[in-house]
């Protein structure tokens, strides 16, 4: 008699299931703020804004995103030196706090001090998740692992910004970093009790071994013109959290989009108010991921590298492209989409 398959979602250990908790709450946290700050930095002071002007936002934004992206290649190293569990206390307790502290900060400097400690947890967080998903996987399972793993980010991203968001805003700005205060703080709990320490690696890199290979890789040409490549991207990517919500703020005609939804929310409630506001690029860009990634990847999994490379980018240009050419929601929408499926091209 043979033996029945194991469903591959019962053949992840406990560990798996922890840390996509983790990066769900983590990156929902972290988007959630993420989708409204610009906006809420530059909104006047009398609105419930900081009054900051859009040079000094740029000035901040421009320093935590690098940092969010330099910092796991030295946490990485840290955590496998001290251990993950040790590591990702300080990575939740920092960040709690970093979210907190801006929830109350008005000055410039203290906000961006506060946007310091947030970034500093959330890049030291990165590299454990993904590789705790690694050494909690197999040859069997590793491609559906990974595939829950971003999942869960974009299902984070695509959640709390759309439904808890547009709630604590009608409070006040300041309870969308209590949220991700306590988004990120309650997993303290979660790592403390819940989290257990996987098993190290046969060999581990010092701190001044990873510095001294980041330093080899960037002697290598073909690699840096690749990631010249890459920023280029990825700075249209940022603008979604800065630039462009900024244009859709002052710009963008949102009657069309807010008379079609409230029309349908009218089937089932009476006088619907759904305001299309800013918080709702995220939603667009994260939702547009989850129902099509597996489509694209299954479109481009035969491709080779460098034509797919292209494809993507074309596409996330085009997307930005459309954005310029005109005012009208549904226009502005269709560019917002096709930009999130050069993303994940």
């Amino acid at each position: 008699m043979t033996e029945k398959p194991k469903n591959v979602f019962f053949s992840f250990p406990k560990n798996f299931w922890t840390v996509i908790v983790m990066e769900f709450f983590e990156r929902g946290s972290y988007y959630g703020v993420m989708s409204i700050f610009s906006v809420y930095a530059v909104l006047s002071i009398s609105e419930g804004g900081l009054g900051f002007s859009k040079e000094s936002v740029g000035v901040l934004k421009s320093v935590i995103q690098p940092l969010l992206y330099i910092l796991p290649i030295l946490s990485g190293a840290i955590a496998d030196r001290f251990g993950y569990r040790k590591t990702l206390m300080f990575a939740f307790a920092v960040m709690s706090t970093g979210y907190f502290l801006t929830s109350m900060a008005t000055s410039y400097y203290l906000v961006f001090a506060s946007m310091i400690m947030m970034v500093l947890g959330a890049g030291t967080f990165k590299p454990i998740i993904s590789g705790t998903i690694a050494r909690s996987t197999n040859e069997k399972n590793s491609t559906v692992g990974f595939g829950i793993f971003y999942w869960s980010i974009n299902l984070g991203a695509f959640i709390f910004p759309l439904i808890l968001v547009p709630i604590l805003k009608e409070i006040s700005w300041s309870y969308i970093f209590i949220m991700a205060a306590i988004g990120t703080g309650w997993l303290l709990l979660l790592n403390f009790f819940v989290y257990k320490e996987p098993e190290k690696p046969k060999s581990t890199k010092t701190l001044g071994e990873v510095l001294t290979g980041a330093v080899m890789v960037l002697k290598d040409f073909r690699f840096i013109i690749m990631i010249v490549i890459y920023s280029g991207f990825w700075i249209l990517y940022f603008q979604m959290f800065d630039t462009v919500l900024w244009y859709f703020k002052d710009y963008i005609d949102k009657t069309p989009v807010e008379a079609a939804i409230n029309g349908f929310l009218g089937i089932f409630i009476q006088n619907p108010s759904w305001k299309f506001a800013e918080e709702h690029v995220t939603v667009i860009n994260a939702g547009t991921i989850i129902l099509l990634q597996i489509v694209i990847s299954s479109i481009v999994k035969n491709t080779k590298a460098l034509p797919t490379m292209i494809t993507g980018i074309a596409l996330g240009t085009i997307g930005m492209g459309i954005l310029a050419i005109s005012t009208h929601a549904w226009v502005f929408m269709a560019g917002i989409i096709i930009f999130s499926i050069g993303e994940m091209t």
